[in-house]
C-alpha cells in the first residue's frame, strides 16, 4: 500500500465527516498487526468495521515458482486476513458492538482457477480466503445470537496497479476492468444492508468476464 498516497488523501479529506489516518503496517509481521489494532483502540476506541483489502501477487507457475514468494503471498492474502478479522471481531465483542462487519476483498480467482500459470498460486490463496470467510460466518452463526456479519466481495478485472502487473497487456486492464470505485460502492452497499440480512458472497466484474 502506498502510504504517501494515503497521507495525501487524508489531507484532501480534511474537514469531511470523520477522519482518515494512514498507518504503516507490514502484514507479514503479526506483531505489527497487533500494534496497529492496539493503536486504533487507543485513538478511536476500537473497530466497528474491518475491510480486508490488502493483497499480494507474484508471477511464477506452480512448477517453477519461488517458495519464499509463495510464503509471503500466504502471509498477506490468508494469515493476515484471518488475524485482522479475529482482532476486529474481538474488538467488537469487547465493546458490545453487535452490528459490526468484516468485509474481505477477494477475487473471482477465489472461485475459479484462471488458465494462466502465473496466477495459480495467487488463486490458491484466494480460495483460502473464500474458505476463511465462510468459516467465520459459520462460527459466528453457531455462537450465542450475534448480528456481527462477515461478507466477501470477489472482483473480476479491476483497474489497479496489481492487476496491470498481472497481465501482459496493462492497457487492456485499464480499458476493460471495472473502476476501483465500483468495489467501494459494493462495500458501502453491504454496510447499508439491515443487520438481519446476510451478503456473504458478492461478485463485481465487467459484463463479459
Amino acid at each position: 500500500m502506498n502510504t504517501i498516497s494515503l497521507s495525501a488523501l487524508s489531507v484532501e479529506l480534511a474537514g469531511q465527516a470523520g477522519s482518515l489516518v494512514a498507518f504503516h503496517c507490514d502484514l507479514n509481521d503479526s506483531d505489527q498487526i497487533e500494534t496497529l489494532f492496539a493503536t486504533v483502540r487507543e485513538q478511536f476506541g476500537g473497530i466497528d468495521v474491518c475491510v480486508n483489502n490488502a493483497g499480494l501477487y507474484f508471477t511464477g507457475s506452480l512448477l517453477n515458482g519461488n517458495v519464499e514468494k509463495w510464503r509471503t503471498i500466504l502471509n498477506v492474502n490468508v494469515l493476515a486476513v484471518a488475524h485482522c478479522a479475529q482482532l476486529a471481531i474481538r474488538s467488537m465483542r469487547d465493546r458490545n458492538v453487535d452490528e459490526g462487519q468484516v468485509i474481505n476483498i477477494c477475487s473471482l480467482s477465489g472461485h475459479r482457477v484462471p488458465p494462466n500459470p502465473d496466477v495459480h498460486f495467487y488463486a490458491a490463496s484466494k480460495y483460502a480466503m473464500t474458505a476463511l470467510t465462510e468459516g467465520l460466518r459459520q462460527e459466528l452463526a453457531a455462537e450465542p445470537p450475534t448480528k456481527i456479519r462477515v461478507a466477501q466481495i470477489s472482483p473480476g478485472l479491476v483497474q489497479t496497479e496489481i492487476a496491470a502487473r498481472a497481465h501482459n497487456e496493462p492497457g487492456r486492464v485499464m480499458e476493460l476492468g471495472v473502476e476501483a470505485k465500483n468495489i467501494a460502492d459494493a462495500v458501502l452497499y453491504i454496510l447499508s444492508t439491515p443487520p438481519e440480512l446476510q451478503s456473504p458472497m458478492t461478485t463485481v466484474a465487467p459484463p463479459d468476464e
